[in-house]
């Protein structure tokens, strides 16, 4: 199944919104393996933070090179080589999957794809992000999120898009800063020691703006956004939880693909995660992808 290249209001188009969550994100791998193997290619994907390389290479239709968990796997080994630097591991990671990534996605024929960042916009700000403050300002930023309060975020960032196509929303990415981008949008203050810059410009984990891209996609005019995430319940659009994604935004309907439980119960945690849980996150994704692309496509023959 692949949509045609549309524009609003001519054909229905689809889009896939992949959402952030560390080594929990291997339920959307899951997820993305089984539309994968449906032959279900969308039109446009977007991430944010730790799901960018497994959505980049469902674009290119080659999730399945990523071998299941076994791609988690390989994070973990690479904490384990870096000393358990998650900047490095993040680094080691874009360093052994980016290339597939920055040789295809550029082609004509490959879907849109799109990744989420938080772009610091005040020089206030960018000391603390940058320098010896960030680890406390990440720290200080959780203990905002559970009260719900983003108004430090309001006042030093903003979601940035970068895409395969620009346009005045969305901000070129190109093979040049593929890198930087990928690793500009998995950037946590709390535990990344080493600052991210997009052209010069600094920038932190997408998640502070922009967990899950889902209206940002049902903005660019997609029909039919699919969200999966990798929690059960009420889907929020940045960490700071104050902000609920719907089930539709003007003309588009967002769709949830999200495990009955929290990944936790099954040792699948945002910083650790062991091969056996990986395993069972993102077997728990595949079951939740089969039912969904068999709604979907009985949903799609049906109108």
């Amino acid at each position: 199944m692949k949509a045609t290249e549309t524009r609003r209001g001519e054909n229905m188009t689809t889009a896939i919104a992949c959402a952030s969550g560390s080594f929990r994100v291997s339920f959307v791998n899951g997820v993305l393996s089984v539309l994968e193997g449906a032959s279900f290619r969308a039109d446009a994907y977007a991430a944010s933070s730790a799901s960018v390389i497994p959505a980049g290479y469902a674009a290119l239709g080659r999730i399945a090179d990523l071998k299941g968990a076994d791609y988690w796997k390989h994070f973990i080994t690479f904490l384990e080589e870096h000393n358990f630097d998650a900047s490095q591991g993040v680094l080691k990671g874009i360093e052994v999957f980016g290339p597939l990534l920055r040789d295809n996605l550029f082609k004509e024929d490959v879907p849109r794809f799109l990744i989420s960042t938080s772009a610091v916009v005040t020089d206030e700000a960018a000391q603390q992000t940058q320098g010896e403050k960030a680890r406390r300002l990440g720290q200080r930023l959780l203990l905002a999120s559970r009260n719900n309060d983003r108004s430090w975020a309001d006042q030093h960032l903003a979601s940035h898009m970068f895409g395969t196509i620009n346009s005045e929303v969305v901000l070129p990415l190109t093979p040049d800063n593929l890198g930087d981008v990928i690793y500009a949008s998995t950037r946590v203050l709390q535990s990344w020691k080493i600052a991210a810059t997009i052209e010069e410009k600094p920038y932190i984990d997408a998640s502070y703006t922009c967990s899950c891209p889902a209206i940002e996609l049902a903005e660019l005019g997609f029909n039919n956004v699919i969200a999966i995430i990798p929690e059960p319940g009420t889907v929020y659009r940045d960490i700071f939880q104050s902000e609920v994604i719907p089930g539709s935004w003007n003309d588009s309907v967002i769709h949830f693909v999200q495990p009955d439980i929290s990944l936790g119960d099954i040792k699948v945690d945002y910083m650790s995660a062991t091969p056996t849980g990986l395993e069972a996150a993102f077997q728990l994704g595949e079951e939740k992808g089969d039912k969904f692309i068999s709604w979907f496509m009985a949903r799609d023959m049906g109108s």
